[in-house]
């Protein structure tokens, strides 16, 4: 069977593959590739708004929640409040606070903590010729001095092992390893050696901590090691936030060949995390560990088991209800029907440009915007029969209806 009839038809994310094109639903449900619609965005956009009626909350919240967890983190850093920071994360990560759209707030308070000391690096390193000594250092080594003056806090040694591997990335840069100058290489590695010497004499399930979890993951990303023992930190950090949706979605990503595994490793451990939390999500695990492997690995996508992936999207959507998952489920396949009462456009957006992790936006309110264009038309091609027979489909809280026009 042909790649486009296996994969794209059930799964809407693929549909910007095909070049020049826009993908369309036809009344058979076989894939087909429509001609480039000639009227503009805004005219689309206002005749759909006419005819489809959905509920659309604020499109940034999720961005503007994430930026205030990350500015408390900042701030409480900067005014060296580290005993009151740390007690934060703490009840962040025992009580596995989320954002809406499920990012740890634990994360986003350490994140923020250690901003400005990796931003700064990073900032160093865009020159491509760094000096090795003050600006660059000079921020390390003041947390290393907060960690020294906190020596048994396991919050503390997150954030600055956690700096450390980041400022370790910004030396090393996306490229292969081959391209990565010696100098960048050694930086990288002696980054990392840090980090993992800190967190060390801490252990994730003792503490009762994802957040120490998911660090040696990061850790396990970095400096690489046999597959079982990667697969290990990462059932760990699963076992700790079994709702995170996050660590099934990057221990697949690096159970690819590029990453630290293979095509075979990748659909033995998706069934393996299907079985072991089947309890909470059924067969949603398969759907959750394979999710970012088979959107940016079209080999992986090839081999994807799809009845076994389709039905773990509909468990995921029978498991939780809130709408940044539906809407993350919609942007990404074709059965929406019964349970999108509202549209959140960054979703939309982020899956039209393949869920880029290091995409940076400039504009957020612009971003969402697309991405509200891009669900509108999606719709539209969804309900094209009824809106044909000139129905108005309207979404309320049990799903769309149609009505008389």
């Amino acid at each position: 069977m042909a790649f486009a009839e296996r994969i794209l038809a059930p799964l809407a994310h693929f549909r910007g593959k095909l070049k020049g094109t826009r993908v369309n639903m036809a009344h058979d449900g076989v894939l087909q590739a429509a001609r480039p619609a000639r009227t503009t965005t805004r005219q689309m956009a206002s005749a759909l708004e006419n005819a489809l009626t959905i509920p659309c909350p604020d499109p940034t919240a999720e961005e503007r929640a994430r930026d205030t967890h990350q500015g408390r983190g900042q701030k409480l850093a900067r005014l060296e409040e580290w005993t009151r920071l740390s007690e934060e994360i703490a009840e962040a990560d025992a009580a596995r606070l989320k954002t809406q759209g499920g990012t740890p707030v634990a994360e986003l308070l350490a994140y923020g903590a250690r901003a400005d000391v990796v931003g700064a690096a990073e900032h160093a390193l865009l020159s491509g010729k760094p000096d090795p000594k003050a600006p660059l250092l000079a921020g390390i080594e003041a947390l290393e001095q907060v960690l020294a003056e906190h020596p048994d806090d396991p919050r503390i040694a997150v954030i600055v092992a956690l700096a450390h591997i980041d400022i370790g990335w910004a030396w090393r840069g996306p490229g292969w390893d081959i391209e990565v100058p010696l100098r960048n290489r050694e930086a990288f590695h002696a980054h990392f050696d840090r980090a993992a010497d800190i967190v060390a004499d801490y252990d994730a399930d003792t503490l009762d901590s994802p957040l120490l979890a998911a660090t040696s993951c990061a850790l396990s990303v970095g400096r690489g090691g046999p597959a079982r023992q990667i697969t290990r930190n990462f059932e760990r950090w699963i076992d700790l936030d079994i709702k995170n949706a996050r660590a099934y979605r990057t221990f697949g990503v690096q159970m690819l060949p590029r990453g630290h595994g293979s095509y075979e490793r990748l659909e033995l451990e998706s069934r393996r995390a299907a079985g072991r939390t089947h309890d909470v999500w059924g067969a949603g695990a398969y759907a959750w560990v394979m999710f970012d492997a088979i959107s940016t690995d079209p080999e992986a996508c090839a081999r994807v088991d799809l009845d076994f992936f389709l039905d773990g999207l509909r468990d995921i959507l029978h498991n939780t209800g809130d709408q940044h998952t539906v809407n993350l489920m919609a942007a990404y396949c074709a059965n929406v029907r019964d349970h999108l009462p509202e549209l959140h456009p960054m979703l939309w957006a982020h899956a039209a440009r393949g869920f880029d992790n290091a995409l940076r936006i400039r504009c957020p309110d612009r971003f969402a915007a697309s991405g509200y264009a891009d669900a509108l038309r999606y719709l539209t091609d969804l309900f094209r029969r009824e809106l044909a027979a000139g129905k108005r489909v309207v979404f309320t809280e049990n799903g769309a209806e149609t009505r008389t026009a």
